[in-house]
């Protein structure tokens, strides 16, 4: 048995990995050492072929992965779904939220716009031009450079409203969390695990999966402000 696995992540789910590897280690005696970067670059590392045991990143892009034999097929488990929600500075006033209308006046109100370069960031944009405002928002859209958090440039003065995972906006300083985006335009995206091609140890790697993927581990991953997939 191997005494130590390694593998990457995109940032929004950074912390819930750093927790899930500690339970699983000290129930297994196997350390789990996840590293956690911007989505495109964790895949883009993946495809180049560096030596990973196992890949967490967003659906789409695991099986994109698969598809082009970096990741063993058979092997990807769907772990959380992760909402994304709304940031304002501390101490700022905090936009109504109750519904989607009442967003589309938030957005339109604020002075600039911080989102991701994850898939909750392409689906923002998406929504933003279902709503036929892309016009109106010109210059006031900032995109997060890659593994830097949107709720770090709101707590800057850098953006004045954020949009982002849930996951990786709870544990920021100088932010006030404001809510969820309302259900009628909430951006899910499913994070899910696979064991790399170059993995030396599969079982182990998917032993690990299977943990991560368990019951057992539905708190953390509440905690963490996520759901369970």
């Amino acid at each position: 048995m191997p005494s130590r696995l390694t593998g990457i992540s995109s940032m929004a789910t950074r912390a819930l990995l750093a927790e899930l590897s500690a339970a699983y280690e000290q129930r297994s005696g196997l350390a789990v050492a996840i590293e956690s970067v911007g989505g495109v670059d964790a895949a883009r590392r993946v495809q180049a072929g560096e030596a990973f045991d196992l890949v967490v990143l967003a659906s789409d892009a695991l099986a994109k992965l698969a598809a082009s034999g970096h990741v063993v097929p058979g092997s990807v488990a769907a772990l959380v779904h992760s909402g994304v929600a709304v940031a304002v500075k501390a101490g700022a006033p905090r936009p109504d939220l109750a519904s989607e209308e009442s967003v589309k006046r938030a957005v339109l109100a604020a002075r600039s716009i911080g989102y991701s370069t994850g898939p909750s960031g392409t689906a923002l944009l998406q929504l933003f031009e279902r709503w036929g405002m892309k016009a109106q928002l010109e210059g006031r859209l900032v995109q997060a450079r890659a593994g830097v958090p949107v709720g770090s440039m709101v707590a800057s003065g850098e953006v004045e409203l954020g949009f982002q995972q849930r996951s990786e906006l709870i544990h920021l300083q100088g932010i006030d969390l404001v809510g969820d985006l309302p259900e009628a335009i909430q951006i899910d995206t499913v994070f899910s695990a696979g064991v790399c091609t170059a993995c030396a140890q599969p079982e182990a790697a998917a032993a690990v999966i299977a943990f991560f993927a368990s019951p057992d581990t539905a708190g953390a991953k509440r905690r963490q402000g996520m759901t369970p997939a």
